[in-house]
């Protein structure tokens, strides 16, 4: 199964970091991932200036990734998270980086794309 590693980047703006749960899907050529929460047990996740790196395995290989989705579900109450960009290294050791720059805000989805 292939295996890859999101790095994701949030700002170091005051408050631009989040409780909220974080999923990410990856879509590429040959088709799409999972929705997988992004969550390391005890411990804080999307800190204001943190670079947090997590593994995504998935059930078969995606092809090129095209695009991801993020989205941010509440967890105790409503928190804007502040993205700078997040990175994907692919099972074949090729990095992408999809740049945000942005306020994630409310219960929404993100699509971003390969900068």
């Amino acid at each position: 199964m292939p295996s890859y590693t999101v790095t994701v980047a949030t700002g170091s703006q005051w408050f631009a970091g989040t409780d909220d749960y974080v999923y990410l899907t990856l879509q590429g050529t040959a088709g799409c991932s999972e929705r997988h929460l992004l969550d390391k047990p005890f411990y804080n996740d999307f800190e204001r200036g943190a670079v947090d790196s997590y593994d995504v395995t998935v059930e078969e290989d995606l092809g090129e990734i095209q695009l991801i989705k993020i989205e941010k579900r509440k967890y105790w109450y409503q928190d804007d998270w502040y993205l700078k960009y997040i990175t994907v290294k692919t099972p074949v050791g090729d990095y992408l980086e999809f740049p945000c720059y942005r306020w994630i805000t409310d219960e929404k989805e993100v699509v971003l794309r390969d900068g």
